[in-house]
């Protein structure tokens, strides 16, 4: 029956939605521990900004955990700012004084929470790109018309 079918299309639908998540999920982890070997590195200071802002104001420490900082540094270390307490060197002390949220699933979780106002403010970025883009463009197409009266 039709209702039959209707049911198992959108059981597909939302079993295919459901691995893609996963998918971008697993993807989005494995670049985010990609991208923490270029922390500290030169020309990289405003991804080692971001993660030093984000480890201190989520208080979480690497992406699935504290541990993804080791494969960075070859050592039993993290960066300063996974410390629960700042100082300097601090990263070199006991798991003890780090903080153990992982920072992938804190992250997650507060844009989950705030996604009204992130969607919002997204559409008002793009709002605000599309005007500008309106308006370069009727300036342009003014600037050729007076050109092509005045030749």
């Amino acid at each position: 029956t039709l209702v039959h079918h209707l049911g198992c299309i959108y059981r597909y639908i939302y079993l295919s939605l459901y691995l893609l998540y996963f998918q971008i999920d697993k993807y989005a982890q494995r670049d985010l521990k990609k991208g923490l070997h270029l922390y500290g590195s030169d020309g990289n200071i405003g991804l080692t900004n971001a993660w030093s802002i984000i480890q201190t104001d989520f208080r979480c420490c690497g992406v699935s955990n504290y541990t993804d900082w080791f494969e960075v540094y070859n050592t039993t270390r993290v960066p300063d700012s996974c410390c629960l307490e700042f100082s300097e060197n601090c990263g070199l002390h006991s798991p003890g004084t780090w903080w153990k949220a992982p920072c992938y699933e804190t992250v997650k979780l507060w844009l989950q929470e705030n996604l009204l106002a992130v969607g919002i403010f997204g559409l008002c970025t793009a709002l605000v790109q599309i005007l500008g883009l309106t308006f370069a463009m009727t300036m342009y197409c003014q600037v050729v018309k007076a050109d092509t009266y005045c030749a």
